[in-house]
Order: structure tokens, then C-alpha cells, then sequence
């Protein structure tokens, strides 16, 4: 049996059970990179992170920080009820690719606008996503694209036997 019990974060953690909802937008500072097929991807101290109850935080890359040559615009695209619709990216580094890997908010509601063009990785379709120098931890779940570090308890929402998500 899965504990679902929500895990007392200890000194320097943050509980999802903590964070809000609706979903909190802030800027970090921390160092993140993404590595795809051997090329850093991604390279930023100009994040921001979404906080939403139950989901470990997804990060949020300016596009001057992304090489965005290697992304190609897909015709997908979800709907989120805070952030509004997302569309996709696949990734394209040289022989590699992954398809829906990334996502964007082109017109997000009025308060994301600040997430406009940004863009979010699934940690699990990449080579290595890092925070600080330490590699994230993928939410569960194919759908979300939570980042679980070390300073980050739950449970998280996805997680085998969480309620049904």
C-alpha cells in the first residue's frame, strides 16, 4: 500500500501540500539545465515556477536562455483552467527527437502573463534536467511535468494510488 500521508518537510523542504491553489507563479534564481542527446538545451537563472497544491514544481525557461533551434512547433495543444492553452514543441537534436516535449503559453490569462512564450520541459523525455547542479526527479505520470528535487516532499499528485489521479 502506497503511504499517502503528507510528508512533514523537513529544514530547507517545501510540502506540495503547502502550495496553493490556484497555482502560484514566482521567479527563482536557481541554476536549471536541460540536456538533450548531449547538448545543453536549456541554461537559465531566469526561471520562474509554478506552485500548485499536490504537484511538484514545473519550471518555466525564458526563450533567450533555449537553443529553440532545436525545437519545432507541433499542432497539438492542451487546456489548462489556470494558465489557459498550452501548445507544443517536439525536440530535435541530431538524430534524436521526442515528440510533445515541451510546452508554452502564447496567450496565457492575465495572471501567467508573466509565462508568455516561456517554455516548460517533461523532465522524463529529456537526457537530464537539472536544479542547482542536482537531476530532477520526474513527476509521476505522463501527463505532468512536475520536477521533484531533494527539498521537495509530497506525495505528489500521479503517484501510484494518489486518489485516483
Amino acid at each position: 500500500m502506497v503511504n499517502l500521508s503528507r510528508v512533514q518537510p523537513g529544514p530547507g523542504q517545501e510540502s506540495v501540500w503547502d502550495y496553493p491553489r490556484p497555482p502560484r507563479l514566482e521567479d527563482t534564481t536557481k541554476h536549471i539545465q536541460i540536456i538533450f542527446n548531449q547538448v545543453v538545451l536549456a541554461d537559465t537563472h531566469h526561471a520562474k515556477r509554478v506552485l500548485e497544491t499536490s504537484h511538484p514544481p514545473v519550471y518555466y525557461i525564458p526563450p533567450s536562455d533555449i537553443k529553440m533551434e532545436h525545437l519545432v512547433l507541433v499542432p497539438d495543444s492542451s487546456w489548462c483552467e489556470w494558465k489557459g492553452r498550452a501548445a507544443y514543441y517536439k525536440v530535435v537534436v541530431g538524430d534524436k527527437q521526442v515528440q510533445k516535449a515541451a510546452w508554452f503559453y502564447p496567450n496565457p490569462t492575465p495572471a501567467f502573463t508573466t509565462i508568455k512564450d516561456y517554455v516548460a520541459f517533461y523532465p522524463h523525455l529529456m537526457d537530464a534536467c537539472y536544479v542547482n547542479g542536482e537531476q530532477v526527479q520526474p513527476q509521476p505520470g505522463d501527463f505532468y511535468g512536475g520536477w521533484i528535487t531533494s527539498d521537495i516532499v509530497g506525495p505528489f499528485k500521479g503517484a501510484p494510488g494518489t486518489w485516483g489521479w
